[in-house]
């Protein structure tokens, strides 16, 4: 076992907590946090906050005491520790998730705010209509359902660029006020020649609800073989084993179960 546990000394919300981290994989993580308890909410990414109280029956679970510096380290080494700014929330980190243009590692985060513009290679947006349905897309390139998105064209901003994007896969003209930050995902190429690039390495991700139930969409474009409006139960079964379905429940708790 290699889960670990520092001291229960970091303040937060009128209390003390420690950090449980596995420097081998998160499912090991997940399952000591599992035995001991501890809530879903409690996961931030690549570690689960625990309150003091709670420090004993962590350890007796299977963690091993240790340090803050030496469990830092252990995380750094480790390559499962996912980065992100202060107040966003960490979802979850994805290791070697192929791509068609190369394997990357994947950051999930959740978050209201967006990321710096120029950092962002493409846009993605959650449509859900009045009645709680999903604007689904089959991609052509990827080979399976999502939500419209993609790469920014020049002289696009990211806003622009997911409404864009939204028009041209499913017909639906999306208000941009309606439209706000959700979260993002980020991406470490693995191949020199992969099309993400270290000075742009995001795809920010948004949501809107509309005022309409079930509008029609088109076809859509060339790189879209079909789309189709889903309810949540539809829109886990088609999309729910795929790397970035953790943010999508993130924003959406009613998609969990």
């Amino acid at each position: 076992m290699t889960v670990w546990i520092d001291q229960p000394i970091w303040p937060a919300h009128g209390r003390h907590f420690a950090h449980l981290v596995s420097d081998a994989s998160y499912l090991e993580l997940h399952e000591v946090a599992r035995r001991a308890g501890l809530p879903a909410r409690a996961f931030d990414g690549d570690h689960y906050d625990v309150p003091d109280e709670r420090w004993h029956e962590v350890v007796a679970a299977g963690a091993t005491p240790t340090n803050g510096l030496d469990l830092a380290r252990r995380l750094n080494a480790s390559g499962l520790r996912l980065r992100k700014r202060k107040r966003d929330r960490g979802v979850a980190r994805h290791l070697d998730v192929d791509f068609p243009n190369g394997p990357s590692h994947v950051d999930l985060v959740l978050s209201g705010v967006p990321v710096d513009p120029d950092r962002v290679a493409a846009s993605m947006l959650f449509v859900r209509d009045a009645a709680g349905s999903f604007a689904a897309v089959y991609s052509v390139r990827r080979d399976q359902w999502g939500s419209p998105g993609g790469w920014r064209e020049p002289g696009e901003g990211p806003l622009e660029n997911a409404i864009r994007e939204t028009w041209e896969e499913t017909g639906l003209l999306v208000d941009p006020d309606t439209v706000v930050p959700c979260g993002y995902e980020r991406f470490t190429p693995l191949t020199a020649d992969n099309i993400i690039t270290p000075e742009a390495p995001y795809l920010q991700v948004y949501r809107t609800t509309l005022s309409a139930t079930t509008p029609a969409l088109t076809d859509g474009d060339s790189g879209i073989r079909e789309t189709r409006w889903m309810t949540p139960r539809e829109y886990a079964a088609h999309c729910g084993r795929l790397f970035w379905w953790p943010l999508a429940v993130a924003v959406f708790p009613d998609l969990d179960g």
